[in-house]
């Protein structure tokens, strides 16, 4: 896969972001729950019974052939606060996704890299390993003749020895690097992604790092979300105070008499339908210290909110002053090693002339080509390290899935 490819598949199937998902649908039911006491509720029954004397009560209502009883709410700020609060919580479960799809973008970018760069070094790592090889088959032929020390093929033998340990290293990374990816993108353990040989641009970078910095503020999930749970805790705060204010319920009955309940012998008037509908006034009068202890822990959770939300605004702008700081440092270091590995090719170069010129052994040509792969493997990681630290920047203000989706 590409690197697109990668990033669009893994928000797309990554099974952290389906479980978040699943949660934001939760929440949304919960306003649905939230919200049912203000719907009309009809429950049907009966209290059929057969009454010998005065016609008493079955779980307070008459003996009835058929009951039916039906409620709502009509005024009640608590429960109000309480619907408020459900949608709060929806909203602070989108930005939860979206963090969770940042966060699943930046982890699938650091695996492709690595797995990118597993595969880059161990080609080299292996030329690396046919070039030590050469030049212990050389040794090997210079002690047979004399013109070397035994102990020359022994330190040979123990450099080639490195070199393989090195490449078997490597292809175990880049094995765990592509099993990675692949869970990652919603494969199984099984599987294996292969990153795609491809020229990428660099990433673009905020023209400043105040820009940056403003820009990670305004659309960090992590802020928001604190946010969303510090206005959802204002609105448990309101719903909880809001519990000495009176409520006003709707309410209506209706029952069908039987005779054998000996109605006609108790009352003036018998009637088989009977029916009422009216309001249900409540006043609450004493409510007791709960209500007053229930706020002051609301208060104080809303109080660690703000002390988590400020922390989390101090740790952008260092995490982001930081991030600048490295891709300072990554471009410097690969600059150099760009230099480095310029060196070291004109150098073979000049060696490998110098050979067909017969002033040089094919033994001292083969050292120069492990210098020469050594100095691109130190290429390879620069490069990484400075594609690694943009995409860095970029996860922390919010446009790492953008700019990897506009990616050509």
């Amino acid at each position: 896969m590409t690197l697109r490819e990668a990033v669009g598949r893994a928000v797309a199937r990554n099974p952290d972001i389906t479980l978040a998902r699943l949660d934001q649908e939760n929440t949304r039911a919960g306003v649905q729950v939230a919200r049912d006491p203000f719907t009309p509720r009809l429950t049907v029954g009966s209290g059929l019974a057969y009454s010998n004397g005065f016609p008493m009560s079955i779980e307070g209502s008459a003996p009835s052939i058929v009951q039916a009883r039906a409620t709502q709410f009509l005024f009640n700020r608590q429960q109000t606060f309480a619907v408020a609060q459900a949608r709060e919580q929806v909203r602070g479960a989108s930005f939860d996704v979206a963090g969770k799809r940042d966060e699943v973008a930046w982890r699938t970018a650091s695996f492709y890299l690595d797995a990118e760069r597993a595969a880059r070094v161990l080609a080299l790592a292996r030329k690396d390993a046919e070039s030590l090889q050469t030049v212990l088959e050389a040794i090997q032929a210079q002690v047979k003749e004399g013109r070397a020390l035994p102990l020359a093929e022994k330190q040979a033998a123990l450099q080639l020895a490195r070199a393989r340990q090195l490449a078997e290293a490597l292809d175990a990374d880049q094995a765990g690097a592509e099993t990675q990816l692949a869970i990652a993108v919603g494969l199984s353990a099984d599987d294996r992604v292969r990153p795609v040989a491809e020229q990428r641009p660099p990433a673009a970078l905020p023209e400043s790092e105040e820009h940056a910095v403003e820009a990670a503020l305004q659309s960090s999930q992590e802020l928001r979300k604190l946010q969303s749970q510090i206005a959802a805790k204002g609105l448990e705060r309101r719903g909880e105070k809001a519990a000495r204010l009176p409520r006003v319920d709707l309410v209506a009955q209706y029952g069908l008499f039987a005779k054998f309940n000996n109605y006609q012998q108790y009352f003036n008037t018998f009637k088989r339908h009977n029916g009422q509908i009216g309001l249900s006034f409540q006043l609450p009068v004493f409510s007791g210290p709960g209500i007053k202890a229930q706020m002051s822990q609301t208060d104080t959770e809303i109080a660690r909110l703000q002390v988590q939300l400020n922390s989390a605004r101090n740790q952008i702008s260092a995490d982001l002053q930081r991030a600048f700081r490295d891709v300072r440092k990554a471009a410097m270091a690969a600059e150099v090693a760009r230099l480095d590995l310029d060196v070291a090719r004109e150098q073979l170069n000049v060696n490998l002339a110098q050979m067909q010129e017969g002033r040089l052994s094919l033994r001292q040509v083969e050292e120069a080509r492990v210098v020469e792969n050594a100095k691109w493997i130190a290429f390879y990681d620069a490069q990484y390290a400075v594609e690694k630290a943009r995409w860095s920047v970029l996860r922390l203000t919010g446009d790492l899935v953008p700019a990897i989706e506009g990616m050509p």
